[in-house]
């Protein structure tokens, strides 16, 4: 009696199951993010004065690539808190901006959740290279924020990108040249920022999901 063995298929089936499995998170990271067309339906309001904020937030930050900075502020659009913090994962996943955004929300602010109606506003700026057009990228942030922000009780606020360009409220056609990524802060005359915080727990979370 002669043994042997019959050509096996678990190699073509587990590489039709590693395709399948990329497949189906690619297809996840892109329902994990929104197009400049979604984010202006959903309701986003308007900055009164968006290039105020901007140089807020760029003088207290000054971010250079790959940095984000996420704002709160008050019905007055002062800003309470700040945080930023710097891009390390590999892949453009809006939950994995999500997360990133939220850990630093519970980080400079107390959350909004046993009110009814949110009276703060959660704004993100992002500077990165490239031009002022939309990316997968920014639509990711654009999920990310969106969701951090129904986590912890706030409105839903602007996404701001600063390219070298300029800067440009990404879903309302605003925007400035000044400041941009390589500009100089520009003196603040607003009233004394809080302390701005930087790194800490999300830059931790983006580390881990690069390092998967």
């Amino acid at each position: 009696m002669t043994f042997g063995f019959a050509p096996s298929d678990a190699a073509p089936l587990s590489q039709s199951s590693t395709s399948a499995e990329m497949s189906a998170d690619s297809a996840h990271r892109l329902a994990r993010m929104l197009e400049p067309a979604e984010w202006s339906a959903a309701g986003i309001p308007l900055l009164r004065n968006p290039r105020e904020v901007v140089s807020g937030l760029h003088s207290r930050h000054r971010p250079t690539p790959l940095t984000a900075v996420v704002a709160v502020l008050d019905a007055d659009e002062r800003i309470r808190a700040s945080a930023s913090f710097s891009r390390r994962a590999t892949a453009t996943d809006g939950w994995i901006f999500r997360n990133a955004l939220l850990a630093q929300l519970r980080r400079v602010i107390p959350h909004d959740l046993r009110r009814r109606t949110p009276v703060r506003t959660a704004v993100l700026l992002y500077c990165r290279d490239g031009d002022a057009r939309w990316t997968q990228e920014d639509g990711a942030w654009m999920w990310g924020l969106r969701d951090a922000c129904t986590l912890h009780g706030l409105r839903c606020g602007a996404y701001i990108t600063l390219t070298r360009d300029g800067w440009q409220v990404l879903g309302e056609g605003r925007g400035g040249r000044r400041p941009s990524a390589g500009s100089e802060p520009e003196a603040f005359t607003g009233a004394d920022p809080p302390t701005p915080r930087a790194g800490g727990a999300a830059s931790e979370v983006l580390r881990r999901a690069a390092a998967r």
